[in-house]
């Protein structure tokens, strides 16, 4: 660490000496372009940009919250590990995608492994389900495998996800964007909740991005921040095409993406080597699509065949109403052992109190029906769940006081390392068993 520190007091001399025009932002351009090449921890990136740009998962609501800014004591917490450790890991990571280690990434790390260690135990068990998926499609478009970990900070693998501008889905698609890759957005459908459908617009998006800029790191702040954004950044950079090299004339939010991107595959790798251990989701390890032609309600096919209807929303979320209504033809996914049994038995689940599910008076807002997002089991031991609004005026002694749990229990179950909680933020308490 003291090399480096050296070594930057060296680059700062001469280049005070050496240069008289340029202006203090050319001068710590140079510093940075100098420092970025040494292989060890990047010292100077310590004071750079604290903004915090990583979705986290939120069980009982649909809307993706931000965390506006890295706290300052964030930035000192002691890392697990050596940064050697860290430095070997990410260079060991077979990828195509350069991924770097510097002190930014190394407290993106820490927020991962330690802060949010709750929220990395849900997106592992989401991983089993969602990762296989996104692969296969990503190799079929023949991009780089690690691609799949850019849900996971834009919407932790919550395919109901809507962020405060409405990106929604797993892929955080606006509007304009998934029309212009031709997804279903409708009363009924919203494509950008379709796990396979979004990603295979993804897909396209980042290799129409790659076929751009052909650097990654490119792609990868333009899928955050726009590519009209990442060009007026090359071209106030002086034309130059490497994110280091643009990082200051990027949009605040965009800086921390990339070492976020890094970060995050570092931590869904290398998880179980800080104690984090998947959270059993129930999610089916094998899934199959059928096509169904006219109306049906998902609640008509769980009653029919047994299945929780949850776990049919998770499967089918881009069914805003749990309506499919497409006279053309309806995908609907089910857990392949079920497939059979529902092709034999379609005209009994179509007819199945038809004059009620097919009413159109009944549909309700997807927010507004029961049940988490998630397919979610009960924790064993812990009872029953209650979702608690934050209101004015709660802290979490007062909470805790009510439903007679502790604060301990409840910064555990919801990934709280503090104290601190928002107005209208939801808590997940866990109470008796016959509370």
């Amino acid at each position: 660490m003291k090399k480096i520190a050296i070594l930057a007091t060296i680059i700062v001399a001469v280049i005070s000496v050496t240069s008289s025009t340029g202006g203090a932002r050319e001068r710590k351009r140079m510093v940075t372009d100098t420092l970025a090449t040494d292989s060890l921890h990047k010292e100077y990136l310590e004071n750079l940009d604290k903004m915090l740009n990583l979705w986290y998962v939120q069980q009982s609501v649909d809307t993706v919250e931000v965390m506006d800014q890295l706290d300052l004591d964030s930035v000192g917490i002691r890392a697990d590990y050596p940064d050697s450790v860290y430095i070997e890991r990410l260079s060991g990571m077979n990828t195509l995608i350069n991924l770097p280690f510097n002190s930014v990434v190394r407290n993106y790390i820490t927020t991962y492994t330690q802060k949010k260690r709750a929220q990395v135990e849900v997106m592992l068990g989401l991983a089993d389900y969602y990762f296989p998926l996104f692969e296969e499609i990503l190799d079929l478009y023949q991009l780089p495998l690690e691609l799949k970990i850019l849900p996971v900070i834009e919407s932790a693998l919550n395919p109901r996800a809507v962020s405060r501008v409405g990106a929604t889905g797993l892929w955080q698609f606006m509007y304009s964007t998934g029309k212009r890759y031709n997804l279903q957005i409708d009363s009924y459908v919203d494509q950008r909740r379709d796990p396979l459908a979004a990603t295979h617009a993804a897909a396209r998006y980042l290799r129409d991005l790659y076929g751009l800029y052909g650097d990654w790191t490119l792609v990868i702040a333009a899928y955050n921040c726009g590519p009209g954004n990442v060009n007026k950044a090359i071209r106030r950079a002086g034309g130059k095409r490497s994110y280091w090299d643009i990082y200051y004339y990027l949009p605040r939010e965009t800086r921390g993406y990339v070492p976020a991107f890094i970060a995050a595959n570092y931590a869904m790798r290398f998880a179980d080597q800080h104690g984090i251990r998947p959270r059993n989701m129930e999610m089916p390890k094998t899934t199959d699509t059928v096509v169904v032609q006219g109306k049906m309600h998902l609640e008509q096919v769980a009653r029919v065949l047994g299945l929780p209807l949850q776990q049919l929303r998770d499967l089918n979320p881009q069914y805003k109403h749990d309506m499919l209504t497409m006279d053309s033809g309806n995908p609907l996914r089910l857990p392949a052992e079920r497939v059979g049994e529902f092709i034999d038995r379609q005209d009994e689940i179509r007819t199945f109190n038809d004059s009620i599910y097919l009413n159109p008076k009944r549909i309700q807002e997807i927010a507004k029906i029961s049940g988490d997002p998630f397919y979610i089991p009960r924790i064993a031991g812990k009872g029953n769940v209650v979702k608690y609004r934050v209101r004015q005026g709660d802290v979490l002694g007062s909470i805790a006081s009510r439903y007679h749990v502790t604060v301990q229990q409840l910064r555990a179950w919801n990934g709280i390392s503090g104290s601190k909680i928002r107005i209208g933020q939801t808590l997940l308490i866990y109470t008796g068993k016959n509370s």
